[in-house]
């Protein structure tokens, strides 16, 4: 049974940082694309970040680029969001998810497992 598992959400000021992680578990991931997405209050679910389980192929969305950085801990076996210069827009629930596509899958849709969320308030 596929377990993603997030933590890291809270509340900051606008300018600091957070790091969100997502532990995951239940089967191998080798050729899983893993994806942060995010969905604020009255808004649809949006792509943040994605990354191959291997660690290659790395997606950021345009609105993140410069901020916030994906990447993998081999040993942990979770998947990272640094969140860096927080903005109050980027107020939302993250969600980690994982998908059989592979490939460039960045719609909800094309993510077959989810994890529960955790927020993140970025007070101004």
């Amino acid at each position: 049974q596929v377990q993603l598992v997030e933590s890291g959400g809270g509340l900051v000021q606008a300018g600091g940082s957070l790091r969100l992680s997502c532990a995951a578990s239940g089967r191998t991931f080798g050729s899983f694309r893993m994806g942060w997405f995010r969905q604020a209050p009255g808004k649809e679910r949006e792509c943040v970040a994605t990354i191959m389980w291997s660690g290659s192929s790395i997606y950021l969305a345009d609105f993140v680029k410069g901020r916030f950085t994906i990447s993998r801990d081999y040993a942990k076996n979770t998947v990272n969001l640094q969140m860096n210069s927080l903005k109050p827009e980027d107020t939302a629930v993250y969600y980690c998810a994982a998908s059989v596509v592979g490939g460039g899958a960045r719609a909800p849709d094309e993510y077959r497992y989810w994890g529960q969320g955790t927020p993140v308030t970025v007070s101004s």
